[in-house]
């Protein structure tokens, strides 16, 4: 992803070869901040306190969390007690069980150094597949949106919570299609909900489509039933942190609403995912664990003042139950965008 003119990845290898280095993205827009990682600790605080985030991400981020515990401690009693701890996290992406799962299985046949490397060489693996992936996601993508260009000249595009370069190693899942468009001169714009309660659309959505030149207008989650009805949104594109055996779609909490709204409508919602975000051990969406999250997360936001400080103010002394996502039924999805190609159905076999 370029910022500011540079390329970045939102996680790499520092300079000394062992430890990791993300972006912070609870400092963003505001401010670009590098954290380095340097234990496993460091990786689990990260994933759980969402400096890092996106399905894709805390699977690559966990890889890595495992890799700097066994380079402190390389035995087996250590892979194990990380690896669940590290398991333990975040409940709901399934990127992070499968990446965990990778690392051990290349580290768990070797002991000592050879166990350290393994386990990096896997990590390192992980994070090229995901551009790889999310780059062949962006060209099968560009097809639907190429489709409506044709008809149309501006394709505007709905995209709910943050499914681009920030969500993955780099490039993203549903936000693949949009640069590859822009890269390819179609005129696209992009309806970035805000999603409540963290506002990664607001923030984090909009400051990548900012950094690439890409038009954009952030809404209100509320507003994109009515633009829909008004005839203002080509497709719907997200992303998912899980997607069950029978197609059904588990992403950030709205986006059932939206992919309701487009049905009735008739505007085609699409999911872009790598196969990696596939879970056929689950038969459908209603065996997905649904994270909940702190109520501070709805009771209260962080803006920034007209003088540039930071501030956090409260919206209400009561209650409130933050559920992280919901569950869109795979008979509201119109296709799977994966780096397979545009498939109606995912391969449950797989």
């Amino acid at each position: 992803m370029r910022i500011n003119g540079s390329n970045y990845r939102s996680i790499a290898l520092s300079p000394n070869g062992w430890s990791v280095q993300i972006i912070d993205q609870r400092k963003l827009p505001w401010s670009l901040e590098i954290v380095e990682l340097r234990s496993a600790a460091m990786a689990l605080q990260a994933i759980k306190e969402m400096w890092t985030r996106g399905a894709p991400l805390i699977g690559a981020t966990a890889a890595y969390g495992l890799c700097l515990a066994l380079r402190e401690d390389p035995s087996d009693a250590s892979l194990q007690r990380h690896l669940q701890m590290l398991l333990e996290a975040r409940p709901t992406a399934v990127n992070l069980r499968w990446a965990l799962g990778k690392v051990r299985d290349a580290a768990q046949s070797h002991q000592g150094q050879q166990r350290i490397e393994a386990a990096y060489a896997c990590a390192a693996a992980i994070c090229e597949d995901d551009v790889k992936n999310n780059r062949a996601i962006g060209g099968h993508g560009l097809k639907l949106i190429e489709a409506f260009a044709r008809r149309d000249g501006v394709v505007n595009v709905l995209t709910h919570c943050n499914a681009g370069s920030l969500a993955t190693v780099d490039c993203g899942t549903a936000l693949a299609p949009v640069y590859r468009a822009h890269e390819a001169g179609i005129a696209v714009h992009v309806w970035v909900d805000e999603t409540r309660p963290r506002n990664q659309g607001a923030l984090l959505t909009a400051y990548e489509l900012a950094q690439e030149g890409i038009a954009h207008t952030v809404i209100a989650d509320n507003a994109g039933g009515l633009l829909m009805q008004q005839g203002k949104v080509d497709l719907c594109l997200v992303g998912a942190d899980r997607v069950a055996r029978n197609g059904d779609v588990c992403n950030k909490i709205g986006t059932y609403l939206k992919a309701l709204a487009a049905r009735d409508n008739a505007v085609p919602f699409y999911v872009a995912l790598p196969y990696a975000t596939f879970d056929a051990s689950l038969a459908s969406g209603a065996e997905i664990v649904i994270e909940e999250r702190a109520a501070d997360e709805v009771t209260s936001l962080q803006g920034q003042t007209s003088n540039g400080d930071l501030l956090t103010v409260k919206l209400t002394d009561s209650d409130a139950a933050n559920p992280a996502f919901d569950i869109t039924p795979a008979r509201l999805v119109s296709a799977y965008v994966t780096e397979r190609g545009v498939e109606a159905m995912l391969d449950a076999g797989l």
